[in-house]
C-alpha cells in the first residue's frame, strides 16, 4: 500500500480531496481540442461527486479572477522592472501584453481555480484515510 500523498501534492496535482488518489480532471490542462480538460462527475476511486450542488463551481470564477488580477500584476511590474517604460506610447504594449497573460493563464486559472475551491474553500470536505481503498471504480 502507498503511503497518502500530502495537501499539497494532491492541490499540484489535482487529485481528490476525499482520497487523494483519484483525478479530478480528464485530459491535459493545454490541448489543442475543445475537449482539453472536462471535470469528473465523481471520483473514480472513493465515488465523491466533485460538483456538490448545482451551481458549485459558480464560486470558481471569483477565484479564477482573483487569480487573474494578481498574475496582472505580477506581469506588469516585471515588464516595468525589466525596461519597458510606462508612457502613453508603451500602453498598447502593456494591454497585449496582459491580453497574452490572461490567455495564457486560462487554462491554468480555470483548473486551479476549481481544485482550490474543491481542497480549502469547502468545509465539510476534508481528507479521509482509507477511502477508495476497497471501492476503485473504474479500474
Amino acid at each position: 500500500m502507498n503511503p497518502p500523498i500530502s495537501k499539497l501534492q494532491a492541490v499540484i496535482q489535482c487529485k481528490c480531496p476525499r482520497c487523494r488518489k483519484g483525478d479530478i480532471f480528464t485530459g491535459k490542462m493545454y490541448s489543442l481540442s475543445f475537449k482539453g480538460q472536462i471535470t469528473n462527475e465523481y471520483c473514480p476511486y472513493c465515488s465523491l461527486r466533485f460538483e456538490r450542488e448545482p451551481g458549485f463551481f459558480y464560486v470558481s470564477m471569483f477565484i479564477s479572477y482573483a487569480m487573474n488580477v494578481a498574475e496582472m500584476i505580477t506581469v506588469s511590474v516585471a515588464s516595468y522592472i525589466l525596461g519597458l517604460a510606462l508612457t502613453y506610447d508603451n500602453l498598447w504594449y502593456y494591454v497585449a501584453l496582459l491580453f497574452l497573460t490572461v490567455l495564457i493563464f486560462s487554462p491554468f486559472n480555470y483548473r486551479y481555480s476549481r481544485v482550490m475551491l474543491l481542497h480549502w474553500l469547502t468545509p465539510d470536505l476534508g481528507y479521509v484515510p482509507g477511502s477508495g481503498d476497497d471501492m476503485q471504480l473504474n479500474k
